[in-house]
């Protein structure tokens, strides 16, 4: 049996971009610095996580070797000398951006060669002529924000003046994106959506490449929590994917997570909905089990970037590390005989690093299957290599800017 398993640990960089100058992102590192602090005692935690990084299961994938690979050095406490068990590499990106959709993209065959554009970094940030237009059309008494931030920050911040106005918070980032944040039962959930669908179409002169719908309960600053109801509006990948090379195949792709709205809905055939780590994982395993010959699983982790690479929370980072490698043989249990499964990123987020954006990084690669050997799969130009290689292990036709590299 062919199937392949495509797991995106979102964020988790390994350092060593060769344009990080570029981005100003020379130094990044973002497994790198999380070790360092573990091993230093700098993410350890009362009553929670402590000590070195441990994460032996993703060590004997080859984590360690695709990190020093990248950057010319071991993450802290990694043996040079793992008990190897799959294919291993690190992949350098080519995409002009360090953002979700380009690394998704990427990894799925097709590179972003074009410039997205992004809202200033001045405040406000949103031209007068889009935020005028959004409240004329949905009806508004106006937005708050109006500025790059961090999305929890935000909310804890105007999510209270947003209950008692009606009005909504509207922020971005250093990726391409108008987020619209709003209370699910005070504000409604559905109009907040309808709403999102009309900022999606005001943005498309500005040449933005997603509006998201962030939902959040609670009573106050100190109990507002964002929901499992995010909504992405993305454009769609501007060339056929892989996943649009399966599903013409008649292929399932099955895509968990935001892993649709990443793509527009481009692609897969079945989508499943989860919100964290935790949820994102038994998802997963219930995909597995439900897939058949010739099928794609493909799943990102989301909470790696957005619960501790944004909110700069090294030693949560390091916990939700060590909590999936800990989970991983759940995973590898499900795998069979002819099967592939891929670890890797779509960037960076070095949770060490100034501010609160992505970092330009290069990202592991970790190939396992029952049936595979073991060893270095080298340096990969681009991530469009990953969608390749799952290509040719599912027999589809091939895509024209990567190369297996099994």
């Amino acid at each position: 049996m062919a199937r392949a398993f495509l797991f995106v640990l979102d964020s988790f960089g390994i350092g060593g971009a060769p344009d990080a100058e570029q981005f100003g992102d020379v130094g990044s590192n973002t497994l790198g610095h999380i070790a360092h602090a573990c091993q230093i005692g700098e993410a350890d935690v009362p009553d929670g996580r402590t000590g070195p990084l441990l994460l032996p299961n993703m060590e004997k994938l080859g984590l360690g070797l695709a990190a020093h690979a990248a950057c010319g050095e071991w993450p802290a406490g990694f043996s040079p000398t793992p008990e190897l068990k799959g294919y291993w590499a690190n992949a350098a990106e080519v995409s002009k951006g360090k953002d979700t959709p380009s690394g998704h993209w990427e990894i799925a065959g097709v590179p972003v060669n074009f410039e997205w554009g992004y809202f200033p970094t001045q405040n406000p940030c949103f031209p007068v002529e889009l935020t005028d237009a959004l409240i004329s059309r949905c009806n508004l008494t106006g937005i708050i924000g109006n500025r790059h931030a961090s999305g929890t920050q935000i909310i804890a911040e105007l999510g209270e003046e947003h209950i008692a106005s009606g009005k909504l918070i509207c922020y971005t980032s250093a990726d391409s994106v108008l987020q619209i944040a709003a209370h699910e039962e005070a504000f409604g959930l559905d109009r907040l959506l309808e709403i999102c669908e009309i900022a999606y179409e005001l943005v498309q002169p500005y040449n933005i490449g997603r509006v998201i719908a962030r939902p959040f309960v609670g009573d106050g600053a100190e109990t507002f929590t964002r929901t499992g109801n995010r909504r992405d509006y993305s454009i769609p990948p501007p060339e056929p994917t892989l996943l649009d090379r399966l599903k013409d195949a008649d292929r399932q792709v099955i895509a968990i997570g935001k892993i649709a709205d990443i793509y527009a809905h481009c692609g897969p055939t079945d989508v499943r909905k989860a919100s964290g780590n935790e949820a994102l994982f038994d998802a997963t395993l219930k995909a597995m089990g439900d897939a058949g010959e010739g099928d794609l699983v493909f799943t990102n982790f989301v909470d790696f970037d957005m619960l501790y690479g944004h909110r700069r929370d090294i030693p949560g980072y390091a916990g939700a590390l060590e909590h999936f490698d800990r989970r991983l043989p759940e995973l590898i249990k499900q795998l069979q005989p002819g099967d592939l499964m891929i670890l890797t990123a779509d960037h960076g987020c070095d949770p060490s690093w100034p501010g609160s954006e992505h970092t330009r990084e290069q990202v592991p690669v970790l190939a396992f299957g029952p049936d595979l050997g073991s060893g270095s799969a080298g340096s990969l130009s681009t991530f469009a290599d990953i969608g390749e290689t799952i290509a040719k292990h599912l027999s589809v036709k091939a895509g024209p800017y990567g190369k297996s590299f099994l």
